[in-house]
């Protein structure tokens, strides 16, 4: 089996979750210390998808570092698929929240500031920002086990 640097099980991927886990829970706290977040769809749906991808993030940054610690790795066809397709599902979500929210702050932005405030909205923006960094990390680790997975 061919060594992948990012794959399931390398300190590489712990890095890519860690990362993932951080920029996620920053999203999520940036978008959830407002009140009036649930006014607008695109910020729940942004809520909603952090509120999935931190818990997976947090549970495969804790295999990883077993398997480190452990120097274990957890080679599993059945494993590797379901980590594969748990971040497919939560790259695309991901993107696509991060997309809406975005594209939502810009424009209550553009109308001259009567919806939004600036210092509210630089907050929404920080939070999609965190949350393309994200989505960065989550499909960047896609990637790797999808490269990983035809070895097994």
């Amino acid at each position: 089996m061919e060594e992948v640097p990012g794959a399931f099980g390398s300190s590489a991927s712990f890095a890519l979750r860690l990362g993932q886990t951080v920029f996620s829970t920053s999203s999520l706290l940036f978008m959830s210390l407002d009140v009036d977040f649930y006014g607008y769809s695109a910020f729940c749906y942004l809520v909603t998808v952090m509120g999935l991808v931190i818990p997976w993030s947090i549970t495969l940054l804790v295999v990883d570092a077993y398997s480190i610690f452990i120097k274990c790795l957890p080679y599993q066809h059945r494993l590797i698929l379901i980590i594969l397709l748990g971040d497919m599902i939560l790259s695309y979500l991901t993107l696509a929240a991060a997309c809406s929210t975005a594209s939502v702050t810009d424009l209550l932005l553009d109308a001259d500031g009567s919806y939004c405030p600036s210092k509210l909205c630089d907050r929404y923006q920080l939070s999609a920002a965190m949350a393309f960094l994200s989505w960065f990390l989550s499909s960047a680790s896609f990637l790797f086990n999808f490269w990983l997975f035809p070895s097994l």
